[in-house]
């Protein structure tokens, strides 16, 4: 495919050629070859495809059926808990993929989910993902995070470590859990750590979803990766209860956290909504470090998390609207923003696919706007999506006669 006339992210008006699913070449102008399919973008902003790094698919769209009166982390957990019954897998499967389609159409050609999994809910969420995940392949790249319940440590979490490495079975990808519920949070990340070790998997941790300065679970795991060489990729999402530290603390950790090569997930929607409900005065932003981490280097990425649930009644299934989040609440400005949601994030689960230069997977998206900066602010729709070098949503690509 050629596309041509596309302006990227530092003004460059270029044609791109993708050959299969790698860009082959990026030049101020390419002659059709026979039989080639060309799209003229016309001037639109052509930029790597966007990631989510952190949804939960299973509980999308469930904000009518499950409410959370409190409004705060606990309340949402008890609200989930108390109205799993009117929950089935014919009806996660729909609104999972719905809420993926939504995404694809919005740029996203790879997201990662979390998936329940605990006592009570078994390998539903696991298996119907699993089904959304052959439904949606030939427009995405989906990956499953089995989110395994707490305890995970001592006699009472023999259960749930047995439900996790059933669930790595069952489809899950990634080891995931929440060890700073875990009665004891650094064994909790010793025992996710070693079940991901044997199953040779990613790991992604819910971490330190607190604004307790106390809780700091995040240090640990650093700790741990760094003195066993730990060789998959680890992803620590949430981290609130970083941002609650002494800056001198942040620093610290946030070093710690770049020597072992975790990224980390900031989730702008859904902390800003459950969290901070306690400190009417001075009330906190409830996002992790976000400048020390940068400062450090850490592999800073960014998601919605919840979709119109009982965890966060809002959101559009746009990545753009996390990086405006990003812009607004974590004062990043708008290309290190949409970093967050593109190139990082890509980083993060694939490790490739940051940029658009020969080489690189074929990942794109084109968005009718002048810049990076406008595209946040508008958010635009008529957004032309190619995975895998193919067009998946959007514009239809005409074919071009090479005279």
């Amino acid at each position: 495919m050629l596309l041509r006339s596309a302006t990227l992210d530092d003004g460059r008006v270029v044609d791109v050629r993708l050959r299969g699913d790698v860009i082959e070449s990026v030049e101020p102008a390419l002659s059709a070859q026979d039989g080639e399919t060309v799209l003229d973008l016309d001037g639109q902003l052509l930029l790597t495809a966007m990631a989510e790094p952190h949804a939960h698919l299973d509980k999308a769209f469930l904000s009518e059926r499950i409410a959370n009166p409190t409004g705060d982390l606990m309340g949402a957990i008890i609200a989930m808990a108390g109205h799993r019954h009117l929950i089935t897998y014919a009806d996660t499967v729909e609104r999972a993929e719905r809420a993926v389609r939504l995404m694809v159409a919005n740029g996203a050609t790879l997201i990662r989910s979390h998936a329940d999994t605990t006592i009570e809910n078994g390998l539903m969420s696991v298996q119907a993902l699993a089904e959304v995940r052959s439904r949606v392949a030939d427009i995405c790249d989906l990956q499953i995070v089995s989110l395994v319940s707490w305890p995970v440590t001592g006699a009472a979490g023999a259960d749930n470590r047995a439900l996790l490495r059933d669930a790595l079975d069952a489809g899950a990808d990634i080891v995931g859990g929440c060890p700073h519920l875990d009665d004891d949070p650094h064994e909790a990340n010793e025992v996710l750590l070693g079940i991901a070790g044997d199953a040779g998997r990613d790991v992604d941790l819910h971490t330190d979803e607190t604004l307790d300065s106390n809780k700091l679970s995040l240090e640990d795991l650093a700790n741990r990766i760094i003195a066993t060489g730990f060789p998959h990729r680890v992803t620590a999402s949430h981290c609130v209860s970083l941002g609650m530290q002494p800056e001198i603390r942040q620093r610290h950790v946030a070093e710690l956290v770049a020597e072992a090569g975790i990224s980390v997930v900031a989730l702008p929607h859904t902390n800003l909504f459950l969290q901070g409900r306690e400190h009417q005065h001075a009330m906190p932003r409830a996002l992790t470090a976000v400048k020390a981490l940068t400062s450090a280097g850490v592999n800073l990425c960014a998601g919605a998390d919840n979709l119109q649930d009982p965890f966060n009644p809002m959101g559009r299934a746009d990545p753009l609207e996390t990086a405006a989040l990003m812009v607004m609440a974590a004062h990043l400005l708008p290309q290190a923003a949409f970093d967050t949601v593109s190139g990082c994030a890509r980083g993060a689960l694939v490790g490739s696919g940051r940029r658009i230069a020969p080489g690189q997977p074929g990942e794109l998206v084109a968005i009718p706007a002048a810049t990076v900066r406008e595209a946040i602010a508008f958010a635009p729709g008529g957004r032309t999506v190619i995975h895998q070098g193919r067009v998946v949503s959007g514009s239809s690509p005409q074919d071009e006669i090479n005279c």
